[in-house]
């Protein structure tokens, strides 16, 4: 603000200047003269109000300046301070550095006794780890023989238990295939009873129905026989009269022929006249009296109708109800029927897990037994010839020699009777495995099931295809 009013005064100054030389005060008009004093006024007002403003830009100066100069002498102070705490902290960490090395003193001492320590432990620490192993091991051996021990009893009880298990399985398969045989015959014979009842019933029914139409037949054909008879009589006995009225005239008409020569052509053509009257009205007669007839008949067929028709819808009502009767045990033997499936299926589960784990311990026994077997000959073949190694070392006599070898025999034939009773065993297993397969097919067959699905194959063996023992009693 402050400069452009100094700018617009110089303005005026310069106008000012420019105006005076133009002409002397004198010679100027009033006008131009007021217009100079207002102009002079503005400049006067525009100068104060510029020198007012720059005093307060003075003030203002000023007292920034004074405030400036305390602040100033607050922040040497303020510095003076922070100088006084930073010589008081390097004191205090110079005094800290030398307690933090004392207490590294220590901490180096205390770690070498650590080590000291450790270092004597560590020589004693094998000798106590191996008492100890050696105590752990012998529990270990003990709790090793207890379980091998837990282990036989556990089979032994498995065994027994699948040994009942299959018992249990054929008792109930047999006695659910006697109570399914039972219930199939006993249907089958209940529907056949309903079959053949249903099936009389609906003969005697249609007898019934041919020997009412044949009777209703019978009565219209008699009852149109009466009306065309009772027609043909009355249409008879018309004409007689008709004649015998006729003959009448004729007879009159004879004694009076002479009076009726006359009349004689107007009489005949009378005669004409009435039979053709009487001809056209026997016709209308005659349809009158059939529609009459055939009226009567409709209401009397309306009327066996209408009873026939009742008898019908009351039938039809009882049959309905015995559909609904069939339906109901229909649904209730699919039910019975799905139910059937499952166990089924539920026995057949059982028949694959039970087969699957014969096959598996029979497998697993015949394994051992070959071993078994395998391990005795070798142990034999061993023992023969450490025994000829003994007889040849040690030159004995042949008596005693023989004696040697007829223990030897004596073991040999033992254990011979035992390697063919294991064979014996092998066979018998496998022999058991076969027949319970083929018993199994047998009961799929019955059941509607291919044996193919059985997943399982006989056992190679030298056996006959005969049942063994266990099958037989099973």
């Amino acid at each position: 603000m402050g400069p452009k009013k100094k700018a617009k005064a110089k303005g005026g100054k310069k106008e000012r200047r420019d105006v005076a030389p133009g002409g002397d005060v004198e010679a100027a008009s009033i006008e131009e003269l007021n217009q100079k004093i207002a102009t002079l006024e503005k400049e006067k007002n525009k100068e104060e109000e510029y020198r007012n403003y720059m005093q307060l830009e003075r003030d203002k100066i000023n007292a920034f300046w004074e405030i400036t100069k305390k602040e100033l002498e607050e922040k040497k102070a303020e510095l003076r301070n922070k100088d006084r705490e930073i010589e008081e902290m390097e004191e205090r960490q110079q005094v800290e550095i030398k307690v933090y090395k004392q207490k590294v003193k220590h901490l180096l001492y205390e770690h070498q006794n650590g080590i000291a320590a450790l270092k004597a432990d560590s020589e004693q620490a094998p000798k106590l780890q191996q008492d100890d192993f050696r105590n752990r091991r012998a529990e270990l051996e003990g709790d090793k023989r207890l379980l091998k021990m837990d282990g036989r009893e556990q089979e032994l009880s498995h065994e027994e238990l699948v040994r009942q298990m299959k018992l249990e399985q054929t008792k109930e398969i047999t006695k659910l295939r006697q109570e399914f045989e039972l219930q199939a015959r006993e249907l089958q014979l209940k529907y056949e009873k309903k079959m053949k009842l249903l099936r009389d019933d609906l003969d005697l029914r249609r007898k019934q129905e041919i020997h009412e139409i044949e009777e209703r037949k019978n009565t219209h054909i008699n009852d149109l026989m009466k009306k065309h008879d009772k027609a043909f009589a009355e249409i008879k006995n018309y004409y007689n009269d008709i004649t015998h009225n006729n003959l009448d005239l004729i007879k009159t008409l004879k004694e009076d022929v002479t009076e009726m020569k006359k009349k004689e052509t107007q009489n005949e053509k009378l005669m004409y006249e009435i039979a053709h009257e009487n001809k056209r009205l026997s016709d209308p007669l005659t349809r009158a009296l059939k529609e009459v007839e055939s009226l009567r008949q409709q209401l009397a067929n309306y009327e066996k109708d209408k009873a026939s028709l009742q008898h019908t819808k009351a039938r039809l009502c009882n049959t309905e109800k015995q559909f609904k009767n069939l339906e109901w045990e229909s649904e209730v033997m699919r039910q019975r029927f799905e139910e059937v499936q499952r166990e089924r299926d539920s026995l057949y589960e059982k028949f694959e897990s039970s087969i699957y784990t014969m096959q598996q311990k029979a497998g697993m026994k015949s394994i051992i037994l070959e071993k078994k077997v395998e391990g005795m000959t070798e142990e034999i073949e061993k023992k023969e010839a450490q025994i000829g190694e003994i007889i040849v070392s040690s030159n004995m006599n042949p008596a005693s020699v023989q004696q040697i070898n007829n223990k030897l025999e004596e073991v040999l034939n033992s254990k011979n009777r035992i390697i063919k009773a294991l064979q014996y065993d092998v066979a018998k297993v496998s022999k058991a495995h076969n027949d319970l397969i083929c018993v199994y097919e047998a009961k799929l067959a019955e059941f509607g099931i291919p044996p193919e699905e059985l997943g399982f194959r006989p056992l190679m063996t030298n056996t006959t295809t005969a049942p063994a023992g266990l099958v037989a009693g099973s």
